[in-house]
């Protein structure tokens, strides 16, 4: 059994040969390798080779692939029950816990993915308003929902056009898209169109196309307008929440959204996100509320229980002072050895999140500040770390997670291993 074989048949039953596009290799060339097993640190080939994984299920396991204590939790739970389609105290415990700890949630509701969280706030928010426009960002991703696959269209800022095929224009109008750190295309979009838009979706923490870090004022920007126009404000915190702080970028920036929604550390490695926020506006949901929104597998008693041992274990070893500072050590050895090695590369980080691109001038706050061949370059980066056994994401415009499992011995290794691939790559 090897990679090539199985994505060859891959491609004779599933789209691209995958269940999610990026996992096919498309962005850097090349047939991707199936994994069999993970542990820790460590991912695991069909054909054998053990390499030490930085894409981290692309964010949710934070204390590493199959941590003791979690597992633990699961194998009790499994031979407990798998699923009810009723009420249970797992959900209940898991919420509480979370309510108890983020004064900004004041409810929740427990759905099965981002983007079913993405797609019940923004009914919410277009319930509880009255209006039907929504504003997004270029450069943020908030799930396939139809009205969130849009991007910047000609001619005024806030013009927005399908990303999709399968998306109508009509849809796509109810979208208003604004580049991220644009102050005067965000004011003249809530000038022109502002007692229309119901809710402003933000990721705080752009993590979805690079690592785009915004300013502080910039959303706070966002969020005097969003009072003044009496549109609320959600922040997606998909990736961020419970990744960057308990409280995710909300805590960070001690800002209060009206909604956040929550996903990938919250399940511990399992399916589960939330939408949450004030009182008044969860009891909009049915069967509160005129808001329709259910789902037959929400509240899985395996992912609740997962995602409640992972948050507890993060509290008790007060995982976030630790993790980030073997972050902050980690990028800081890798920017001293590119600059030794005067190799033109720099890694950004926030948190456990961290980029690796070709060094800028100011910080890459929008998209089209992305250094033009920063695909082409990422690509060749990706297969020369392949070759000494360290895996990252399968894009260059997908960032990098540490993890509990990170301990400071593996990460020295890795640096080592990531500054000499770019010595290769830039010496071609």
């Amino acid at each position: 059994m090897n990679s090539k074989d199985l994505f060859q048949r891959s491609l004779k039953i599933a789209p691209g040969g995958v269940h999610s596009p990026v996992r096919a290799f498309q962005s850097v060339g090349g047939s991707p390798i199936f994994f069999k097993s993970a542990k820790g640190h460590e991912l695991t080939s069909v054909e054998g080779q053990i390499y030490t994984d930085f894409c981290m299920s692309f964010g949710p396991l934070i204390l590493g692939h199959r941590d003791p204590e979690v597992q633990a939790t699961v194998h009790e739970m499994i031979d407990t029950a798998w699923s009810f389609g009723a009420c249970e105290p797992y959900s209940l415990e898991l919420a509480e816990w979370i309510t108890q700890r983020l004064p900004f949630i004041e409810k929740l509701r427990f759905v099965s993915s981002g983007t079913e969280a993405v797609m019940s706030a923004l009914r919410v928010a277009r319930a509880a308003t009255g209006r039907t426009k929504i504003l997004k960002f270029d450069g943020c991703y908030h799930g396939h929902a139809d009205s969130m696959l849009v991007k910047s269209g000609s001619g005024l800022a806030g013009l927005a056009t399908s990303d999709s095929a399968g998306v109508s224009q009509q849809v796509a109008s109810d979208t208003l898209v604004v580049s991220l750190d644009d102050d005067a295309g965000l004011e003249q979009v809530f000038q022109r169109q502002g007692s229309d838009i119901a809710a402003v979706i933000l990721e705080p923490l752009p993590a979805n196309y690079g690592l785009l870090l915004q300013r502080k004022e910039f959303i706070l920007k966002i969020q005097s307008l969003c009072k003044h126009h009496g549109s609320l404000l959600i922040f997606d915190e998909v990736i961020s929440g419970f990744r960057v702080a308990l409280g995710g970028m909300a805590e960070v920036l001690k800002i209060t959204p009206d909604l956040v929604t929550y996903g990938k550390v919250l399940g511990g490695g399992f399916n589960v996100a939330c939408y949450g926020g004030r009182k008044e506006l969860l009891d909009l949901v049915a069967p509160s509320g005129p808001v329709y929104q259910a789902g037959t597998l929400s509240a899985n008693p395996v992912g609740m229980r997962a995602g409640l041992a992972t948050l507890e274990k993060i509290e008790r070893i007060g995982l976030y002072q630790e993790l980030n500072l073997r972050s902050e050590r980690f990028l800081n050895s890798l920017n001293s050895g590119f600059s030794a090695a005067k190799v033109p590369l720099q890694a950004v980080g926030a948190a456990s999140i961290f980029w690796l691109h070709e060094p800028t001038d100011q910080p890459i706050r929008r998209i089209e500040k992305i250094p033009a061949k920063h695909k082409e370059n990422y690509a060749k980066l990706f297969y020369e770390l392949l070759r000494r056994k360290i895996y990252l994401a399968p894009s260059g415009y997908e960032v990098g997670f540490l993890s509990w499992a990170h301990t400071p011995q593996i990460l020295n290794s890795a640096c080592e291993q990531i500054v000499d691939a770019a010595r290769t790559v830039y010496e071609k």
